[in-house]
């Protein structure tokens, strides 16, 4: 199940707010990209009105975004998911 679709079961409009949320966030790295913290070898950006961190590189000056995951997961979760995108 996706986020969106988890968001939109609990009530209804809030998926699409939720993509809608994490798209603005993405356009936002045409500002900031590069200015966050890296973990687990990549760049950590927190969304701003979910609890998920959008991780992304930088190739060619361009953001590229490899994953959205959960805040509240163990550590341990998270950089397996992102071992698997390198």
């Amino acid at each position: 199940m996706t986020e969106s679709c988890f968001y939109e079961e609990n009530e209804s409009g809030i998926g699409n707010y939720f993509l809608d949320s994490v798209i603005s966030d993405f356009e936002s790295l045409l500002i900031y990209a590069g200015v966050h913290s890296k973990v687990f070898g990549f760049y950590r950006m927190p969304a701003k009105r979910f609890p998920y961190s959008i991780y992304y590189y930088i190739h060619n000056e361009v953001a590229i975004v490899v994953a959205v995951l959960p805040m509240r997961k163990n550590p341990t979760w998270t950089q397996s998911k992102l071992e698997k995108r390198r």
